[in-house]
């Protein structure tokens, strides 16, 4: 089946696709910049391969023109990428109820100096220093499935201070450079302020992040529930045995590690995982402990409002009697440790979801330099991914996506 049979066969016939277009990019003051909206949706959802705006505009329309006019409305036309976002947001909140909010990390290789933030830094999934765009997503994380709704660019300070980047890039006035940890909060203060539903828990990786600490105490201050996954060097103290704890395998209580705690803390949970992930054969599964333990975090209360937030904190400890896996912080101490483990599985799917984007819908694939080229780029194929899946759960009725 040829490309352009493809993109017939999804929208002969069918105004869905036009009405989701209009939805979100009906803000849009010029008809054809809509145009151009849905011209690339289509690209997106039908071109296989390399999502460059070449292709996408090949696989749409025979227009000798159209990869300029695609280009143009991506890296140089002015429009605003926010309302598209709080559209995309409520049109997921519709139609599915949202189990958390959860933050993603991507490191985009660049070759180069010309894209908009591009540096060097230390990427842990490539093991080594690589020249990259550093990208935070928000997911809202639904039943067995999580959608791609809001993204923040890291802006190295180079990338803010001189005068020649910023305009080359077409940097917005407000935009600043920000630690990783200002931009997870921007985040999450962006959707809180854009819902119209209940806050759910905020689940994050922090455990690469040097300031996770304070991002913690800021989160609870400002009232949401948090599930994240911290450094395992980062500094804790014990706050209370839990009823029936073993003392002699509770670390220090005058301070140690989360590390420290993950593998010895004093309630443990018994499991049954598959060491090698979902689809592991069932001999190969062992049982799993989960150890977890009641701390304090004495960097995350900058209040100083006297006496310290309590979490919960736990960790998987293998038959070894090995730690392993991610260390999360939660200050949800009330919940049951399989609604903690429900939303440990959620923040998976999402790290799932971001393959499947680089896979399938161009992740990485775009290639302008522009800094709202960027954002209309991540919008686009977000909007993209959202709509993928409400045509897979049209056609098979009750199946998620990952």
């Amino acid at each position: 089946m040829t490309t352009r049979t493809r993109t017939r066969a999804l929208t002969a016939g069918d105004t869905a696709l036009a009405d989701f277009t209009e939805r979100l990019f009906g803000h849009l003051p010029r008809a054809d910049q809509r145009r151009w909206a849905r011209v690339y949706l289509q690209g997106l959802l039908t071109t296989p391969g390399k999502k460059s705006v070449r292709r996408l505009a090949a696989s749409v329309t025979e227009s000798p023109t159209a990869s300029q006019s695609l280009q143009q409305f991506i890296n140089a036309s002015p429009w605003d990428w926010n309302p598209a976002r709080t559209e995309l947001l409520r049109w997921v909140e519709e139609r599915h109820p949202v189990r958390s909010w959860t933050i993603g990390q991507v490191c985009f290789p660049k070759r180069g100096e010309h894209s908009v933030g591009v540096h060097r830094r230390f990427d842990p999934v490539a093991g080594r220093i690589v020249n990259c765009q550093l990208g935070f997503c928000l997911f809202l994380s639904l039943d067995g499935m999580s959608v791609p709704v809001d993204w923040r660019l890291a802006l190295p300070e180079a990338w803010v201070t001189d005068p020649v980047l910023r305009r080359r890039a077409r940097i917005s006035p407000e935009a600043v450079h920000q630690a990783p940890e200002a931009l997870v909060l921007e985040l999450v203060d962006s959707i809180a302020a854009r819902t119209s539903s209940a806050h759910p828990p905020v689940v994050a990786d922090l455990s690469r992040l040097g300031n996770a600490a304070a991002l913690i105490g800021v989160l609870g201050r400002r009232g949401h529930d948090f599930l994240v996954s911290v450094p395992p060097a980062l500094p804790v103290r014990a706050a209370a045995l839990a009823p029936g704890g073993d003392p002699a395998r509770t670390p220090g209580r005058g301070g140690t590690t989360a590390g420290d705690f993950a593998r010895l803390g004093n309630t443990s949970h018994p499991y049954t995982m598959p060491l090698a992930g979902p689809g592991a054969r069932s001999q190969r599964q062992q049982q799993q402990r989960i150890h977890s333990a009641l701390v304090r975090v004495p960097e995350g209360d900058s209040a100083g409002r006297g006496a310290q937030q309590i979490y919960r904190l736990f960790g998987e400890r293998r038959p070894d009697g090995r730690s392993g896996g991610p260390v999360w912080l939660t200050n949800m101490n009330r919940h049951r440790m399989d609604d903690l483990l429900h939303l440990v599985r959620g923040s998976a799917r999402s790290g799932a979801v971001l393959g499947s984007l680089a896979d399938e819908f161009g992740l990485l694939d775009f290639e302008g330099r522009s800094f709202p080229g960027w954002h209309h780029h991540m919008t686009l194929m977000s909007a993209a991914y959202a709509y993928a899946v409400a045509v897979r759960e049209r056609a098979e009725p009750g199946r998620r996506s990952a």
